[in-house]
């Protein structure tokens, strides 16, 4: 890797907190948490803003546990199509700089500016720092820039000074600046995989930068060879020109229920209806399912989570919701309450996979007759809107699912923020379009 290159990484500072901040400026200053809905058991904190975390408020605790630890903390609801509105007005700036701009979730974006930043400004340097200004005079909201020679440690930059601040690391840098740091700090080591480093003595970036590559390897598998290099400064990975992405690797939707889920006809209920959801996204953007997950939350915030392979790709409700029907009766008590599932579809090919044929076992075979059902579900929809028809069972229930004839709330046609907010323990941030 040259120490030529060029890779911004711009992080919006708190933002969905900062985004509720520009319609309430009486505000600033005072502590201030974004929650979902205690009514629906979304009763968690999303977001926080610089005040509010002075007091140790962390994204993802309970409403409870941040007011006794700041009792004055002001509470605001999400709304996300601001968030969404804000993040393509910022990433328009950005897009005005570079053809090379890769978003990192709704707040965060990698912009490669080698080739062009001697357009926009003297240096690399100063071009972030006029980004960042662009994007405060534009919006009213901050961001902090990290600059530097691959995507990782630019990353590593922008969470390295907040908020509105611009931090480079050079080659020459990282010995002084990356290496000292927690290991933790390092995008793609999280808790699983700091705790496992730990037990080896691993609790640095330089550590990790020097510790033995097959030592790694054999305790992380490929994520440990990986880590390796990018704790030395190797990353090569582009930045993907704008519109370019990832395959999608899954499609998932999962609730908080308004009220546990007791007994077999609440499972099927719920599973048929988020079953019904994922199937339709799969076949609205044409891809195929080879297997499912099923996540399952208790009342005690116990997990567990099993997945399994079908016989055949899918896109259909019908034959998703019988394969976690499965997976729930061979792994979960039906007599337990069940406050959180999640399903999620997985092994995503953009063409049905072929079916191993055996002279001795039934093979499945494509039901024409469900495909059609289903396909006309989606024309309804996409006329009269998702509550225009669905599953009996969904209607009139006190779940909060959306059925036939019934409008639901927000927080029920969204992914469900505990969920969303649990990804923070994952080793990868997996993105994609769906």
């Amino acid at each position: 890797m040259t120490s030529d290159r060029w890779v911004l990484h711009c992080d919006c500072n708190s933002f969905y907190a900062s985004v509720e901040l520009l319609a309430h400026p009486e505000l600033l200053g005072t502590p201030v948490a974004v929650c979902g809905d205690p009514e629906g058991r979304h009763g968690i904190v999303l977001a926080k803003n610089e005040p509010a975390k002075h007091y140790g408020i962390q994204t993802a605790e309970t409403i409870w546990s941040a007011r006794a630890k700041c009792p004055h903390l002001v509470l605001l609801p999400p709304h996300r199509e601001k968030y969404s509105h804000y993040s393509r007005i910022i990433n328009g700036i950005y897009q005005k700089y570079s053809d090379r701009v890769e978003a990192f979730g709704i707040d965060e974006s990698w912009l490669d500016i080698t080739h062009t930043w001697h357009l926009f400004a003297e240096s690399p340097i100063a071009l972030a720092d006029r980004i960042r200004h662009e994007v405060h005079e534009t919006t009213g909201l901050t961001i902090s820039v990290g600059v530097s020679f691959n995507k990782v440690f630019a990353k590593l930059g922008s969470d390295y000074k907040k908020p509105n601040a611009t931090t480079v690391i050079r080659p020459e840098d990282v010995r002084r600046i990356v290496w000292p740091l927690p290991v933790g700090d390092l995008l793609y080591v999280g808790k699983a995989a700091q705790n496992l480093l730990g037990r080896i003595g691993v609790t640095t970036i330089g550590q990790l930068a020097a510790a033995d590559p097959a030592e790694l390897t054999r305790l992380l598998g490929k994520l440990g060879g990986e880590l390796s290099r990018y704790a030395r400064g190797e990353d090569d990975a582009p930045v993907r020109l704008v519109g370019e992405s990832d395959p999608v690797k899954s499609v998932g939707n999962g609730m908080t229920f308004r009220r546990n889920l007791e007994g077999a006809a609440d499972i099927r209920t719920a599973l048929t209806a988020l079953c019904d959801e994922v199937a339709g996204r799969l076949r609205r953007h044409g891809l195929w399912a080879g297997g499912v997950q099923v996540t399952i939350r208790d009342p005690d915030f116990r997990v567990i989570t099993r997945q399994k392979k079908l016989a055949a790709s899918t896109h259909l409700a019908s034959e998703l919701s019988a394969a976690c029907w499965e997976l729930v009766t061979a792994n979960w008590s039906l007599s337990r309450p069940i406050r959180m599932l999640t399903v999620t579809a997985q092994h995503i090919t953009e063409e049905p996979m072929a079916v191993q044929q055996s002279l001795f076992d039934d093979v499945p075979q494509p039901d024409p007759k469900r495909e059609r059902l289903e396909s006309s579900l989606d024309a309804i929809r996409k006329k009269y809107g998702r509550a225009a028809i669905g599953a009996a069972s969904t209607m009139k229930n006190d779940l909060g699912l959306h059925g036939p004839g019934h409008t639901a709330d927000s927080a029920t046609l969204k992914p469900d923020e505990e969920e969303a907010a649990s990804l923070a323990d994952y080793d990868e941030k997996v993105k994609g379009p769906l």
